[in-house]
Order: structure tokens, then sequence, then C-alpha cells
């Protein structure tokens, strides 16, 4: 569990909701579903238009990752490598053949494959690079449709804000229902604004970090694998490593 997430997003929805208390408001003034609904649904469906299908799918997914980190272990990584190396080393790249299908991951899997089968160090970069750029591009894609639905809840806020002020314009003669058009309007407003910038753009900008160290544990990969593939020696190999963890 990321608690820092948990706390700020309690801290930020406290924050507001005891500045509601201390100004003299009720939190019943706060809860309008008409508002949720407009903003929610508006928002949604916005995102939904902009993205193709998988993308969307994984993008909604990805969101556990927020409060559950995908697992980052990059000192695993180098050790793991620095094994690698020294088999290779001591038995030749043939001896790694039966780690290739007992690692869960397809793209270390890949890389060892390659390895095994004695590709040229830059074909073996180029295409696991190429593989590298074109899964970052996915999970990024995936990432932003967070920051489009941050872009879009404000407008959709607006636009409800504007349907409830057209609500209490028609029943000007009738002040019983001048209230509820007017908490409408400016609760729709804030719930686009508070989400955009409490909910969507923070997840958005968590998620393509999660992304950026996802793509660091492969380019740690590439790198090593290109250095058992040229033959060096395993302390170089993990020294080298180690210039990834800053």
């Amino acid at each position: 569990m990321d608690k820092i997430s948990v706390a700020g997003l309690l801290l930020g929805l406290a924050a507001i909701l005891s500045g509601q208390v201390l100004e003299g408001g009720h939190m019943e003034s706060l809860l309008q579903g008409t508002a949720f609904i407009i903003v929610l649904g508006g928002t949604l469906g916005a995102v939904m238009l902009q993205s193709p299908m998988p993308i969307f799918m994984q993008g909604m997914k990805m969101g556990i990752w927020v409060f559950r980190p995908p697992r980052f272990a990059p000192d695993e990584v180098i050790n793991q490598i620095s094994g690698w190396s020294q088999i290779a080393r001591r038995e030749g790249l043939l001896a790694l053949e039966a780690l290739v299908h007992q690692h869960p991951d397809p793209f270390t899997v890949k890389g060892l494959q390659l390895l095994v089968d004695g590709a040229e160090p830059e074909r073996l970069r180029e295409v696991l690079e190429t593989e590298i750029a074109t899964y970052e591009e996915r999970m990024r894609l995936c990432a932003r449709i967070w920051e489009a639905a941050g872009g879009y809840a404000p407008t959709i806020g607006i636009l409800g804000a504007v349907m409830g002020l057209i609500h209490v314009m028609e029943n000007l003669t009738d002040p019983a229902k001048l209230g509820g058009g007017i908490a409408v309007a400016f609760v729709a407003t804030i719930y686009g604004v508070g989400s955009a910038n409490l909910f969507f753009l923070p997840v958005a900008k968590k998620l393509l970090a999660h992304v950026a160290h996802l793509v660091r544990i492969r380019e740690m990969l590439v790198d090593g694998l290109i250095g058992i593939a040229n033959g060096e020696n395993p302390r170089i190999i993990e020294n080298r490593l180690q210039g990834y963890l800053g």
C-alpha cells in the first residue's frame, strides 16, 4: 500500500471539508447527486471518446497503482544480472538456456533467448530497445487517460453550472426550486475543479512516474545483457548498473 497516496488524498479532502465547516457551511450542501452524475459521467464519456478501448481499459486498471504500486526492485535485478554474467563467464552463454523459461517476465525471457541464441550485441540492443520504446509509449498513453480526465472535468463542471443556472432561470417564478438549481450550479463547478486537481491530475503524474521506473528496470536489463554478450567482467557490469540507482 502506498501510504503517501492515501495520506495525500485524505489530507486534500479533509482540508476542503474542514474549510466548509469553518466557514459555517454544511456538509450536505456539497452532496449533490445531479452535479456528481454530470461531472463524472461527462468526464468519463469524454475520455472514452478520445481513447481506443484497449488503452482505456488498461489505463483504468493502472489506476490501482496509485495505492498498490507495481513491484520495483532494482537491487534484485542487479543481483540477478550479476549472477547471469558469472554463469556465462564460467560456463558460456549456452549455460543460461536453462534459465530462459524459468523467468516470469516475457521481456526478460526474450532478452535471454536472444543472448543464448548468439545474437550480436548491437542487434540485441536494437531489438530490446525497440520493444522498450513501444512499451513506454503504450504505458504513457494509458496513464494519460487520467491526465485527459483532469483536463475535461473542470469544463464539464462549468457545463453543469450553466445547466443549473438555466434551471434557475426557468423557475424564477417558483422560489422553492431556485435553491436546488443554484446548488447544482456551484457544486458542479466544485466537483469538476476539485476532482481534476485533487485526483485525476495527481493520479496521472504518479502513474507516469511508475512507468518511468518500469522502463528504467528494462533499460538496466538491456545494459546488463549487452555487457554479458560482450564478455565483460561481472564486477564491471554490476558497477555500471549501480549507476542507474542514482
